[in-house]
């Protein structure tokens, strides 16, 4: 029996994973492994850290220790660097899973501008075999090459060192600082990129003077990557890439409704919001879209529900002084911890690094109601993108965990069905409430329209939204002539339409009274008129008696005289 030999198939690029959240995702496993990645960027940009990041994580999470070669600090300052991110780098050096070589050229080397990397890669491959190292960084290369004042030699050293990772296996990481605009561009050190096997880019510019970065990844041999350019966040903890791509989780569906916190307002909505769903609130400033926010988080405290609270525009106090104005009472709800405020300045972080913290406040609260008043002002910390990006990335994590949201977003000018608000993000929601105010008579009233509900029926009247001592509430709709009145026009032709009803009501009630009047008379005269017609009757039968005795009496009378005279006699 002749068996075919089934040839080896070919393996795929294997890859290192980084540890660095997002980064991975965008590249599809990480760095490629045994092989050299080159990471570039400005000053700041976050190259160190990234470096540092990825040695540490993988002693951490992999058992793969790291070399970590300095060519512009010192491994005092690098470890006191590292510390402000949690990275106890002293500790791992004991432990063999990380070594730091300062490589500082001295003053001879640099004045005479003759050193290459021979004796350092020998020293560095000893202590490799050594501890089994499987990831290294060279970490400014840069300030090295910028010694040797001579491209032939720069470009020597640089194989030289290449060489030398692609034989002793480790996967290599190298940096360098590159300063202007066309970082990609540049001469002096445009053949490394040529020599990697895969490029990464770190920008850090502002915008209106908000400090921002970003993460590309340029090239990448052998592997599929996301190419666009993807926000950087550097915090407590190191470098964090928003990828802007869901994890594969399928969003959740419920059929449950929760309370808006207005009665009226559920009755609007055919029960209130789905659970998990999202809603945006619009309007322009002072239409009332914090206290429905507010209103919207009361009412999932009284269910006992975990609710976080993240106000941009006032802190926890002013928000909890001004919502019991409008008998909104959230500080019972804080002390018992079912309701956590958060409150900052937006234009001290980016919108991504407000994205973080939201995940990770969801991360340590798990509420099942969250509320971002306003979400709009992320547009000015980072651009109309990004902000989009965020708040779509947002929403996904909440419906994938059933958290309600309620978001609040600016708008300006007085379309009201019209979101101007830079984001767009009522083409993602689930649900859209649109606030605006109504000039009549020389007032101005808040008023309150379902533009959208997704998945149920919604009521489709404008509403005047009143805000009172007693709470908030939605009144009537009040047309009259084909118009919607409000405030105190509506009073005043409600009390005049009540006054035409009352006087139409006192004629009614006084033609009732005189039509009774007018029958009492008419029942007195028939009565009157009946009592008379008997009297005639009556007299007539008299005189008909009379008559009938008269004639008997005549009657009678004749044959009397007959007799009497006997003329009649017969014999």
């Amino acid at each position: 029996m002749n068996r075919k030999r089934i040839a080896p198939q070919p393996q795929g690029l294997e890859k290192m994973p980084t540890g660095i959240d997002g980064f991975d995702e965008i590249t599809g496993g990480g760095l490629p492994r045994n092989r050299t990645s080159l990471v570039i960027g400005g000053p700041g940009a976050g190259k160190t850290v990234f470096a540092m990041q990825t040695l540490v994580n993988g002693a951490r999470r992999w058992n793969e220790p790291g070399i970590f070669v300095a060519f512009e600090e010192n491994s005092r300052q690098i470890i006191a660097n590292a510390a402000s991110f949690g990275w106890d780098l002293e500790t791992m050096e004991k432990e063999g899973r990380l070594f730091i070589l300062d490589a500082h050229l001295s003053a001879d080397d640099i004045k005479s501008g003759m050193f290459d990397l021979v004796g350092m890669l020998a020293s560095i491959k000893a202590k490799s075999d050594e501890m089994g190292a499987k990831r290294i960084v060279f970490d400014s290369i840069d300030v090295l090459l910028t010694f040797l004042n001579d491209p032939v030699t720069e470009r020597q050293e640089i194989y030289r060192l290449h060489e030398w990772l692609a034989q002793e296996g480790p996967t290599g990481i190298i940096t360098i600082r590159l300063a202007g605009d066309n970082l990609l561009l540049s001469q002096h050190y445009g053949f490394i990129q040529f020599m990697a096997d895969c490029v990464i880019l770190l920008r850090h510019y502002l915008i209106e003077r908000v400090s921002l970065r970003d993460l590309r990844v340029v090239k990448y041999r052998g592997s599929k990557f996301e190419e666009n350019e993807f926000p950087l966040i550097i915090d407590s903890k190191g470098i964090d890439v928003t990828s802007f791509r869901s994890k594969e989780t399928k969003g959740k569906v419920s059929n449950e409704r929760v309370s808006s916190g207005i009665e009226r307002l559920d009755t609007m909505l055919n029960g209130g919001f789905f659970r998990g769903s999202s809603v945006l609130i619009t309007g322009a400033p002072g239409t009332a879209k914090s206290t429905l926010c507010a209103a919207f988080a009361e009412a999932a405290c009284r269910r006992a529900e975990k609710t976080i609270y993240i106000s941009f525009d006032e802190s926890a106090d002013e928000l909890v002084r001004n919502m019991s104005s409008v008998n909104i009472h959230l500080a019972p709800h804080i002390e018992s911890g079912v309701l956590y405020i958060y409150s900052e300045n937006t234009e001290s972080r980016s919108s991504e690094e407000h994205l973080m913290r939201i995940k990770k406040l969801i991360s340590e609260q798990e509420p099942r109601c969250l509320v971002i008043d306003p979400l709009s002002v992320m547009i000015r910390a980072g651009g109309r993108i990004s902000a989009l990006g965020v708040a779509k990335e947002l929403l996904g994590l909440t419906n994938a965990n059933l958290i309600t949201t309620v978001l609040s977003s600016l708008v300006e000018g007085g379309e009201s069905m019209v979101e101007t608000s830079g984001i767009a993000i009522s083409t993602v929601t689930d649900t859209w409430l649109d606030l605006s105010f109504v000039a009549q008579g020389g007032e101005r009233n808040r008023a309150l329209s379902i533009i959208k509900s997704r998945g149920t029926r919604h009521s489709n009247q404008v509403r005047e939204l009143i805000l009172s001592d007693q709470g908030v509430t939605l009144t009537d709709v009040y047309t009259a002539r084909g118009e919607v009145l409000m405030g105190s026009l509506r009073w005043a032709r409600i009390r005049a339409e009540a006054l035409e009803k009352e006087l139409t009501r006192a004629e009614i009630e006084r033609k009732r009274i005189d039509l009774e009047l007018a029958d009492a008379e008419t029942l007195a005269r028939m009565e009157t008129l009946k009592r008379q017609l008997e009297a005639q009757r009556a007299e007539l039968a008299l005189l008909i008696a009379q008559q009938k005795v008269q004639e008997e009496a005549w009657s009678v009378g004749q044959k009397d005289l007959g007799e009497m005279r006997d003329a009649d006699k017969e014999f």
